[in-house]
């Protein structure tokens, strides 16, 4: 099969594009034909090495977590599936191996559900890792167990995560406050949030002025002087939680980490049928220009995903 590998720890620059063996398909796998894999920023944070204390590398790599595409082949132990079936998946393993910048990946079930019908294979490539970032954040693990009422505090909630909580944290009825730079601000406000700006020396005074209570609970997706300045923005016996910064810890709140959940992806291609959740794709680039879609992604200031195509 055709595929991005790397076979040394670094940037864009350490992709190559070439043949390697097809993958085999494991009892509780199934081969999926990829139709598109999205980019997002630990696929690049791996590959230059920053996970090497959690994730051994088996070289060489095939990057990427995030797919779609449709299922070719069934391990003897999947009832789940059937030939010619759409799916999308957040692939993650326990290593750094076999991702999903190829024409093929076997994808174990668990990590997997059927793709949204109203999705096109692009959008539901976006839509796994970031989906079930903010899914699991605020409704199915005790970090946030956000409620109907609860006013919510969702850092860049025009990016990748922070436009998914604000959308599933309004679907569960919660006031929404989303924090974006200037370029953003106008899209949450879209998503259906009331925005507040960064900016270091007003940011406190904007949020109080909206919840002069404070702000029931917190998702932080950048971490840094913004994350300090959120948990003195809490409600008595408010909630904080960073998916990017372990300092959270220090500050009261919790470090979350995502994982694959075969019914909380059901759960989102549910509430993407059900037009609850929209995926904007920003850019589309194929397989071969990965390399190119990474430095997209790491420069930002995109409205919206990077997606790799595979025809």
């Amino acid at each position: 099969m055709k595929a991005i590998s790397y076979s040394r720890y670094g940037g864009p620059e350490v992709l190559e594009y070439g043949e390697l063996p097809d993958p085999k398909v494991g009892p509780d796998e199934v081969l999926v034909r990829v139709r598109a894999a999205a980019v997002n920023p630990v696929d690049w944070k791996a590959q230059a090495g920053y996970l090497d204390g959690m994730l051994d590398a088996v070289f060489p790599v095939v990057p990427g977590w995030d797919v779609s595409g449709v299922v070719v082949r069934l391990g003897v132990s999947v009832p789940e599936y059937a030939v010619g079936d759409e799916v999308m998946g957040y692939v993650r393993e326990d290593v750094l191996a076999h991702g999903t910048f190829a024409e093929y990946v076997a994808a174990p079930v668990r990590t997997l559900a059927r793709k949204p019908r109203s999705f096109g294979f692009e959008e539901a490539a976006a839509l796994p890792l970031v989906g079930l970032t903010a899914y699991q954040v605020l409704h199915r693990s005790q970090a946030l167990a956000v409620r109907p009422g609860d006013t919510v505090l969702v850092h860049a909630a025009a990016g990748g995560v922070g436009s998914m909580a604000v959308q599933i944290a309004r679907h569960l009825g919660c006031r929404v406050l989303g924090a974006a730079r200037d370029a953003g601000l106008e899209q949450v406000a879209e998503l259906g949030a009331e925005p507040v700006r960064y900016d270091e020396q007003t940011f406190a005074d904007q949020v109080r002025a909206l919840a002069p209570q404070g702000v029931d609970a917190v998702l932080d997706t950048i971490g840094g002087p913004f994350l300090k300045l959120s948990a003195g923005l809490l409600a008595p016996g408010g909630r904080l939680a960073s998916i990017a910064d372990g300092e959270v810890l220090a500050l009261g709140g919790r470090y979350f980490w995502v994982r694959p959940d075969a019914a909380d992806l059901a759960a989102l291609a549910d509430l993407a049928d059900a037009g609850v959740l929209t995926v904007r794709v920003a850019r589309t680039f194929p397989l071969e220009q990965a390399a190119e879609a990474q430095r997209a992604n790491a420069a930002g200031g995109l409205n919206g995903k990077v997606v790799v195509t595979v025809p």
